[in-house]
């Protein structure tokens, strides 16, 4: 999964910012939200002005506000650029394993374990975001929608490969353990973020797995 405690490796697909004159990606834009990202994570979206982002990225307010007519257009392309990541890295699993579902959701889960367990978590940049934007009408918490939307559909549509019943419902159930994992972080007793979240994981999944006994 993309870090977001770091700058994106590659440009999101979507056009950061004012477009460049050809349509393009404006390089400053995009220098913009590279440094805007692991500040956003590392200190807090509200913590980080933007007069903070304009100095480290050198660029003067005209240019910045030229790209990101308010603070939140630049928040929400922080996140955007993090769902891209996601996507891409979905994308990836589904084509290095094709017709296993069960080993893409594992390798997300593994992902996430290992993203948990980095000494810079600080947190899922979504969770940390709404709660910073209590406003539901805020663009900022559209783009969180945005990601929560795309990770139920994504499981459900793995888990229906799978075969499981009522895809959806497990969905919802493995983004809870998810949000748990990423809210827990590394430091829970007992087995730890890591194995209860496969061992509850799969359980979700066998349960969903085994055919109804009826009388």
């Amino acid at each position: 999964m993309a870090r977001p405690d770091q700058a994106v490796d590659e440009a999101p697909t979507f056009v950061v910012g004012r477009p460049a004159r050809d349509g393009g990606q404006s390089p400053v834009a995009r220098r913009i939200l590279d440094v805007a990202t692991p500040l956003f994570y590392g200190q807090g979206i509200r913590a980080v002005s933007a007069d903070v982002i304009i100095e480290a990225a050198e660029v003067t307010k005209a240019t910045f506000y030229r790209h990101f007519p308010t603070k939140d257009h630049l928040v929400t392309s922080y996140l955007l650029a993090i769902v891209e990541g996601e996507r891409a890295a979905v994308s990836q699993w589904r084509a290095q394993y094709p017709d296993e579902p069960g080993r893409v959701l594992l390798a997300y889960a593994r992902a996430l374990i290992a993203e948990v367990s980095s000494p810079s978590f600080r947190g899922c940049p979504f969770v940390n975001a709404t709660a910073e934007y209590p406003d539901l009408s805020n663009a900022v918490r559209s783009a969180v929608g945005l990601h929560r939307a795309w990770l139920r559909d994504t499981a459900a549509e793995l888990l229906a490969e799978l075969g499981v019943r009522e895809p959806q419902a497990v969905a919802v159930a493995l983004i809870m353990l998810r949000d748990g994992a990423m809210v827990a972080g590394d430091g829970a007793t007992g087995w730890g973020v890591s194995e209860a979240l496969l061992r509850a994981g799969h359980t979700l999944v066998r349960v969903g797995l085994d055919p109804v006994v009826t009388d």
